[in-house]
């Protein structure tokens, strides 16, 4: 009897080791299939990540903050940032009661208030505005003087027809 007890465990224990050894075999393959995805998902975000970081290079191509040959007109000027400078200044103008100054147009919603600033370069600003519902743009001149004053000018100015 004592030996049949013996033999029956050891016959248990082999198939639970056979079991064990085959689902850990099954298990490896699994995972080795997981991470073969995992790989090419990764590979397949880090070239997503690399070309969103070359389109953010072309867009700010065109902004005074990334164009030494504009910012050189400052230097003289101390500022840590004057793209953010000129940015406030033309913000300051939303301050006033009613549209802004700068914004040929009535608001028809509410006040139009500029809401969106690209500081191109030393000269010119690419600016957004709204009332609420009525969207537009415009291009701006600026002159910013010696004593940090800034002067804007309109240049160009567009309403879109419909809003969505």
């Amino acid at each position: 009897m004592k030996n049949n007890i013996f033999l029956y465990l050891f016959v248990f224990t082999g198939l639970v080791a056979l079991y064990l050894f085959v689902s850990s075999g099954k298990l490896v393959k699994a995972n080795d299939a997981t991470i073969e995805k995992l790989r090419a998902e990764n590979v397949s975000l880090q070239d997503s990540v690399q070309e969103l970081n070359i389109k953010i290079l072309d867009v700010q191509h065109f902004s005074l903050e990334n164009n030494d040959y504009a910012l050189e007109n400052y230097v003289h000027l101390n500022l840590e940032k004057p793209e953010r400078y000129i940015a406030d200044k033309l913000l300051e103008t939303n301050e006033r009661k009613g549209d802004n100054p700068l914004v040929p147009y009535e608001g028809m919603q509410g006040e139009f208030k500029i809401n969106k600033i690209n500081v191109l370069n030393h000269k010119w600003i690419l600016a957004e505005f709204t009332d609420g519902k009525h969207w537009g743009e415009m291009i701006l001149d600026y002159e910013l003087k010696d004593d940090l004053g800034v002067d804007f000018t309109l240049q160009s100015h567009l309403l879109y027809a419909s809003t969505f």
